[in-house]
């Protein structure tokens, strides 16, 4: 099998002598409406097209019964973010040919002089939020963005000024090196307001140097309604999350989130998470979405309800679980928890109690949990907290 790529910007400039060499020599073809548009003129009379939409799998069927070469066209770079990915990872063991163009963040660098060598390069089309929320946490300074028709440039200004990240200016274009191309220096909020066509993508550009604040305040979090001693302590909140050893763990639970504090630290501590916190008062919704927004973490995973009534099957299994709450079933809560920790897991908690205490580490000895911490703090006039670390 071998399938041939061709890379084209959004206008005719002409093709390569070799690229009409292999486009005469073909006779199936695939590629964007807007590529058949653009190379139409080049193609055979008795050329078979297949048009690229999502799902791939009408285009992975053309290929994979083609007795003949395919070729196929793609905007700018096919290896950068695009067709040409999906094409290796299907199709391991075809022979591919790619002819790359100017991808279109290139081309907008190009446009407007910009050293584009220093920006991260974040994917938004058809993917999740997780790496560009990571980016925003770390502070990064120069990050490159492609978009789709569901994550377009006004919503994602929106969601960066939701969680307080006001400190970017954004290089934008659309449609580049086309008839309709538009390029503009933009603040998030003017992006807000504009009508963006689509193919855009743009770059952000750090205003500051601020970066989201790690070890908060008790003080700082807006608290449950007339209960404001109910949050984690920092100096306790600090501990527990270094004594997990976080960095190599991919799922994390917060059991009994309250405000949010112990997911919210340790979203900033650990960008890559995927954190889910679980909480039964259902006035903590709004009390954990006020402080994930004050606080500048988004992506945290809010469930509200009893933790052992949720339907946990569909969820990605936790590698770490800090249980915050207990709601006087703890050993029932425990072996719900090990229903679902994987294996070598960290499972945590904090005692406020000697019964507690020798509840859980009694648990974990007859369910061949491993101590791995058992350490004493006692802050200012504040009850001893015993924070305890166990391995599945």
């Amino acid at each position: 099998m071998k399938i041939i790529i061709i890379g084209i910007p959004d206008k005719d400039i002409g093709l390569s002598l070799e690229q009409i060499s292999q486009i005469e020599n073909a006779r199936y073809f695939a590629g964007g409406n807007r590529h058949y548009e653009l190379v139409k003129k080049y193609l055979p009379k008795n050329s078979e097209w297949t048009s690229i939409t999502s799902p791939l799998s009408k285009v992975y069927t053309a290929i994979s019964e083609c007795p003949e070469p395919y070729i196929v066209f793609a905007s700018g770079d096919p290896l950068f973010f695009g067709i040409g990915v999906s094409l290796r990872k299907k199709f391991p063991k075809a022979e591919i040919l790619i002819y790359p163009y100017f991808n279109s963040l290139q081309t907008l660098a190009h446009k407007i002089g910009l050293s584009y060598g220093e920006y991260l390069t974040i994917s938004l089309t058809g993917r999740p939020w997780c790496k560009f929320d990571k980016a925003l946490i770390l502070g990064e300074k120069y990050i490159g963005i492609l978009t789709d028709r569901k994550n377009t440039p006004s919503s994602i200004a929106k969601r960066m000024l939701l969680y307080n990240y006001d400190n970017y200016i954004m290089h934008y274009g659309e449609h580049i090196g086309g008839k309709e191309e538009k390029i503009m220096e933009l603040t998030l909020e003017q992006a807000l307001t504009l009508d963006f066509k689509h193919p855009n993508c743009f770059f952000l550009e750090k205003t500051d140097n601020k970066i989201p604040q790690k070890g908060i305040s008790e003080l700082d979090f807006k608290p449950l309604l007339g209960r404001p001693k109910m949050i984690t302590k920092l100096p306790i909140r600090l501990t527990t999350i270094a004594l997990m050893y976080l960095n190599n763990y991919s799922t994390f639970w917060d059991i009994g989130s309250c405000t949010g504090s112990m997911a919210i630290d340790t979203k900033l501590h650990y960008p890559d998470l995927n954190i889910t916190a679980f909480e039964k008062r259902e006035e903590s919704d709004a009390i954990i979405n006020y402080n994930c927004q004050k606080f500048q973490t988004p992506g945290i995973k809010i469930l509200i309800g009893d933790y052992m009534q949720i339907d946990k099957t569909k969820f990605n299994k936790p590698d770490a679980v800090f249980m915050g709450g207990y709601n006087r079933e703890m050993e029932n809560m425990l072996l719900d928890i090990n229903k679902y920790l994987q294996k070598d897991g960290i499972l945590a908690f904090n005692s406020v109690s000697e019964r507690s205490k020798i509840r859980f580490i009694n648990w974990c000895k007859e369910n061949n949990y491993k101590l791995l911490h058992k350490q004493l703090i006692v802050i200012d006039t504040h009850n001893p907290i015993t924070i305890l670390i166990a391995k599945k």
